[in-house]
């Protein structure tokens, strides 16, 4: 495509599910422009679709014309045609925050307040211009290495000066479901309110590398944002501040009354917190851990954001030869896996079993909870690394990290019991001999159910 309109393309910029951008040059402008372009399908299949693009199209063209803010992107021309409709914009350089909410990419923690304040700003001043934003995440804010923001696509945006939703832009289901708010999943009226709590989950996202609710699919994650309350960041990145919980938990509140007023409240609290972060020298996490955990077998399934809270609820210990780990007998109910060397587990002053690398011991004591006991002794044979997990912080870890260790000690148990089970039968007589080979079924047979008599017949005997 060598144009568009009176812009002439110099190449794409990306492609989206419905839309293309474009770098171009504006012959009424010196600075180069980005080009959002869309062409509408025909067929009747396809026109409720179209009506609704060109809808979005309409309302983001309207809402920029409303806004002129330095954190929001400029818009300069909005044309909507019969088969296409582009929207000309700001070209701005920089990169999507999506990019920034992983744990192992995660930015340093004053650059993430400083983003998030500017933010807090910006949806502040859209919102004293009648609009709300109704779908921010990471993907629609733009950064740059100076940390200049830019707020993205109000092509979903609620036009509060409009009283009718006929009249308004409002559309049933729009937004993204990880990031809306209880009201708006609801359908309930909209304000300023529900942008904030967007944002509150952008801000989570860039300071865990994880989201707040997760579920397996959509409906899960429907009732946690309606119901549950999120874990606290503090929780699972040891570097953020308690005092980001409180910003987190005001901003994430399910009842409106509660939470954040507007963006310049939320923006005072983020600020208080920045002055609290002495400093600014950010050093890169070690992962080398990390990697570690990674090779075990035991950690396999773990998401990388969960083994960083299982860094955050352990204590690494070097422990030397012919050390006792655990005595049999003892009232404890922690445990711990073998990250490096070999221990000797041992019964009434025998042994039974040598455990290695990524072994778990102390499984047992810890399941049975109602009489937490030892139920052998532990003596390390060479040199010991020993991940150690503090079962008080585990019991307080997020939901996800929590079930992954109980399933994977549930099972660590049931292969230990069953591989008893194979050492014992070698010891044992032989097994009585059953007359028939086959299994015992159980068939089982419906009653029929006896139809009512008729209406008319009721009574009569």
């Amino acid at each position: 495509m060598d144009s568009i309109g009176k812009y002439r393309v110099v190449r794409e910029l990306g492609k989206g599910a419905t839309a293309t951008v474009y770098l171009a040059e504006d012959p009424d402008r010196p600075e180069p422009v980005a080009i959002k372009l869309v062409r509408f399908k025909g067929g009747a299949d396809e026109a409720q679709w179209t009506r609704r693009l060109k809808k979005l199209f309409a309302t983001e063209g309207a809402m920029a014309r409303k806004l002129d803010h330095p954190n929001i992107i400029r818009i300069h021309d909005t044309v909507l045609e019969e088969e296409q409709a582009y929207i000309v914009m700001e070209y701005v350089t920089g990169r999507e925050l999506s990019s920034f909410c992983t744990f192992e990419k995660l930015l340093p923690l004053h650059r993430v307040v400083g983003i998030v304040f500017k933010c807090c700003l910006a949806l502040d001043y859209a919102f004293k211009q009648g609009v709300i934003h109704r779908d921010i995440k990471p993907a629609n804010i733009v950064v740059d290495d100076e940390d200049n923001v830019k707020i993205m696509d109000f092509g979903l945006a609620l036009n509060t000066a409009k009283k009718s939703e006929s009249d308004s832009t409002f559309i049933m289901g729009v937004g993204s479901p990880a990031y809306m708010s209880p009201e708006q999943i609801k359908g309930y009226p909209l304000n300023q309110k529900t942008d904030l709590y967007s944002l509150g989950v952008v801000l989570f996202h860039l300071l865990t590398g994880r989201l707040p609710f997760r579920a397996a699919n959509t409906a899960q994650l429907v009732y946690k944002i309606v119901n549950a309350d999120p874990p606290m960041p503090s929780q699972i990145n040891p570097n953020v501040p308690v005092a980001m919980d409180n910003i987190i938990r005001r901003a994430l509140e399910k009842d409106l009354y509660s939470r954040y007023r507007n963006g310049a409240e939320m923006a005072q609290d983020l600020s208080s917190v920045r002055y609290q972060i002495v400093d600014d020298n950010w050093v890169a996490l070690d992962t080398s851990r990390l990697e570690i955990l990674k090779r075990l077998e035991f950690f396999q399934g773990f998401e990388e954001v969960e083994l960083w809270e299982v860094l955050r609820i352990s204590t690494w210990r070097q422990i030397a030869p012919d050390t006792l780990l655990m005595r049999e007998g003892a009232e404890e109910a922690g445990f711990g896996i073998l990250i490096e060397g070999e221990v000797e587990v041992s019964v009434d002053d025998r042994a039974i079993c040598r455990l290695g690398v990524g072994e778990v011991v102390g499984e047992m004591a810890y399941l049975n909870q109602d009489a937490p006991r030892r139920c052998a002794t532990v003596v390390t044979l060479t040199s010991v690394t020993y991940l150690d997990i503090n079962t008080a912080a585990l019991a307080l870890a997020t939901e996800e990290c929590f079930q992954r260790f109980q399933k994977k000690l549930v099972a660590t148990a049931i292969r230990r019991l069953a591989a008893a089970d194979h050492s014992l039968a070698s010891h044992g007589e032989a097994a009585h001999k059953p007359v028939s080979e086959d299994t015992l079924e159980i068939e089982l047979e419906l009653e029929p159910i006896e139809e009512p008599p008729p209406a008319g017949e009721a009574g009569k005997s």
